[in-house]
């Protein structure tokens, strides 16, 4: 039995429930289980940065790490675009539209860092993305609607994200724990993000850091 089991119920106008779990007496598993890893090389990882800075202003990958930055006051990536500052890694070549796909990497966001994206699974219909994992002075979210984890500054953690396309489902696992699982929000092609992208009341720095980044799929 579950010993510790926090259903949090958000029913919006939509009526769209978000259930999130805290599933820790399970202990960690490998969500990589019954999934392929696709060939992933540095031509799939492409920087989006604001578009007036040379990339190594941004960005730069030492020892298997990679480390983006970005500033409150930078400008977009584009000169069309209209979004907030963001420096992120669009993983390209593994766009989807059915199945199972996950996301996997090591991440480090340090101290002081807020109000920024590091994660998320892009294309949905209305919205932008399906999911978003956000930091929260301290906390990592799922947008801003609950605290998947809480004190995630100054340390390396696993993430795997599993979106089902088919069942409309996305689950965050956090060093092998499933931590939250929502609802999918539709959308008829997906690809991963990660990095730094600002929200509301973000930090004039905001920083993350990455390494070990696969694209994993389920084995049909």
């Amino acid at each position: 039995m579950i010993n510790s089991i926090n259903f949090l119920l958000m029913v919006s106008c939509s009526s769209l429930v978000l259930i999130s779990y805290q599933a820790n007496a399970w202990g960690p598993v490998d969500p990589t289980i019954g999934f392929v890893s696709l060939p992933l090389n540095r031509s799939n990882l492409v920087v989006q940065r604001p578009y007036d800075v040379p990339e190594d202003h941004r960005y730069c990958f030492e020892n298997g790490i990679h480390k983006l930055w970005v500033y409150s006051t930078d400008k977009p990536h584009s000169l069309t675009s209209k979004t907030s500052p963001r420096t992120e890694i669009r993983v390209r070549g593994y766009d989807y539209s059915s199945g199972v796909w996950q996301f996997e990497g090591y991440g480090y966001v340090p101290c002081g860092t807020t109000g920024v994206c590091i994660m998320q699974v892009f294309g949905t219909s209305p919205h932008a993305t399906t999911l978003m994992l956000r930091v929260y002075n301290g906390s990592l979210t799922y947008y801003r609607a609950s605290v998947i984890v809480p004190n995630i500054y100054d340390k390396w953690f696993k993430l795997n994200v599993i979106h089902d396309v088919d069942n409309s489902k996305v689950r965050v696992y956090i060093d092998g724990v499933l931590k939250y699982e929502a609802p999918g929000r539709g959308g008829t092609s997906h690809y991963f993000k990660f990095g730094v992208y600002a929200q509301n009341n973000d930090s004039y720095y905001m920083e993350s850091r990455w390494k070990d980044i696969k694209v994993l799929k389920k084995c049909d």
